[in-house]
């Protein structure tokens, strides 16, 4: 079991949300005259930005799999989906919790790197670590949320 961060994941992740925009541009007009170029992509808020979002989730969550076993990884993606909707920069507008985990403070993912701010990995880590020394696992973890709606 990988416990940290892969190498391998990060690159399929980042192939994803590069390909993802790609897939959202306009199929070419035949009856058009040349448009090379000039091919517009789906607007923001449309189904492109969705399919840019779902391939960075997918992304995210191959990732997570390089961190969390496989048999904790139902309750640890129970978890994310419902505390932040795998956004790395989700912000508690009452609290102030930020990130996949929704850390409060924040800066105490700082711990698992300077990056925290905005890279996946990073909170993802922070995040796995945090269940495993409060709870004892993302299962512990899932069952407290089910149970109080946070951990």
């Amino acid at each position: 079991m990988l416990r940290y961060f892969h190498p391998a994941a990060a690159v399929c992740g980042a192939a994803l949300i590069a390909l993802a925009p790609a897939a959202t541009a306009a199929p070419p007009d035949d009856h058009a005259r040349d448009t090379r170029g000039t091919q517009s992509v789906t607007p923001a808020g449309s189904a492109g930005a969705d399919l840019i979002m779902a391939s960075a989730r997918l992304g995210m969550k191959a990732l997570a799999l390089t961190i969390v076993p496989i048999h904790q990884f139902p309750s640890f993606d129970a978890i994310i989906t419902r505390e932040s909707g795998w956004n790395v920069f989700a912000v508690n507008p009452t609290s102030g919790a930020y990130g996949l985990g929704q850390a409060l403070p924040p800066e105490k993912m700082s711990t698992h790197g300077l990056d925290w701010r905005f890279n996946p990995a990073t909170q993802l880590r922070w995040t796995y670590d945090y269940m495993v020394a409060r709870y004892g696992s993302p299962d512990a973890a899932w069952a407290f949320w089910q149970r109080n709606h946070w951990y």
